[in-house]
């Protein structure tokens, strides 16, 4: 189990990556092999070149952290068996003894943390706000795409585990590739959610006028969630290719679109496009909190984002921003409680 200066320190390691991480945009376009034989335009290669930055960068910081982390085992390791060395032979059993004892304390608890997951989890299946992520998109995505967006469908069920309000995840559209990885993860068939390989058009083909595909290019704000609408979100990663491809897609079946009202709360500082683990935790927090405002300032990240919009013209604009940005970090200090530990998780039933 993680101790608390291993947390801070996956913690700090993921802060910073985020912040390096370059804006979407910045991913488009083919990869350098699939470029043509014309060579690559000076955007593209500037757009190449931060990538390698970023990946070298990521590589670099895994492998510190990874070598702190071995660092501190040892040095732990080392402290124990001193202090065994300069203890009574009794000393030494109680010693040994309690902290079985507290490793037991803490498998207990664990177990306990579990079975209740598995009841919240089984209890939303049944009664809980319905959420679909669309995964149709596998054949317009490479092999990279797909495994960062299993990476993200993992997150979303960890965070969703530990909701107090969990809502219930249906992964449609779950074949080839796309499934194939999702099978590979440990634990996958025991996830307490629903899965179909068809679309989800055909899965819910008795409930089409409650469907609601959640896109940023519609022109309806999403003002609340109801609990008898069954909610869309694109399983699509690099979308800056295909813009408008999920709004086309609802309009040619007919069905109701939505989106996030981050506008009213938030300035993007880049696009406002969202990774799909971001919109299903921005949708788990306001079931928890029924606040929009919360939602996006704990889950949008720092470096997409400007100032709370609502800053009218007026004599007291600045004061009103002052009170927002305090209200911001206060609400950021309370998101850090969200780390790496959480993948650590989502395979566990």
């Amino acid at each position: 189990m993680q101790t608390k200066e291993e947390a801070e320190a996956e913690a700090k390691v993921k802060r910073e990556d985020e912040e390096d991480k370059p804006d979407a945009e910045d991913w488009s376009g083919p990869p350098p092999a699939a470029a043509g034989g014309g060579g690559l335009s000076k955007r593209a290669q500037k757009k190449v070149l931060k990538r390698q930055k970023y990946e070298a960068k990521k590589a670099e910081k895994k492998a510190a952290a990874k070598e702190q982390k071995k660092r501190e085992v040892e040095r732990k390791r080392k402290e124990w068996e001193e202090k065994l060395a300069s203890l009574s032979e009794e000393e030494r059993s109680k010693l040994i003894e309690s902290r079985k004892g507290m490793r037991k304390e803490r498998m207990d608890k664990r177990s306990e943390e579990r079975l209740n997951k598995i009841q919240r989890l089984t209890t939303a299946k049944l009664h809980a706000q319905n959420i679909v992520i669309d995964l149709d998109f596998s054949h317009l995505m490479s092999p990279n795409e797909i495994n960062s967006l299993v990476q993200q469908i993992m997150y979303c069920y960890a965070v969703n585990g530990r909701c107090t309000s969990p809502a219930h995840l249906w992964f449609t559209g779950c074949q080839g590739e796309m499934g194939s990885q999702l099978q590979r993860l440990p634990g996958f068939d025991k996830w307490i959610i629903d899965k179909d390989a068809r679309p989800y058009i055909d899965t819910f083909q008795d409930q089409k006028e409650n469907l609601v595909y959640l896109t940023a290019d519609s022109e309806t704000m999403l003002d609340e969630l109801d609990p008898k609408k069954i909610y869309i979100v694109g399983g699509l990663v690099d979308r800056n290719r295909w813009k408008g491809i999920t709004m086309k897609k609802a309009e040619e079946q007919m069905i109701q679109t939505a989106k996030l009202p981050i506008g009213t709360f938030l300035k993007m500082s880049s696009s406002q496009v969202l990774t799909v683990n971001q919109v299903i935790e921005i949708l788990l927090k306001y079931l928890e909190t029924r606040d929009w405002k919360a939602s996006f300032f704990q889950v949008i990240p720092q470096r997409k984002r400007f100032e709370a919009a609502a800053a009218a013209a007026s004599a007291s604009a600045d004061a009103d921003l002052e009170e927002c940005q305090e209200d911001i970090q206060g609400e950021e200090e309370d998101g850090e409680k969200y780390d790496q530990e959480t993948k650590r998780q989502c395979i566990e039933s």
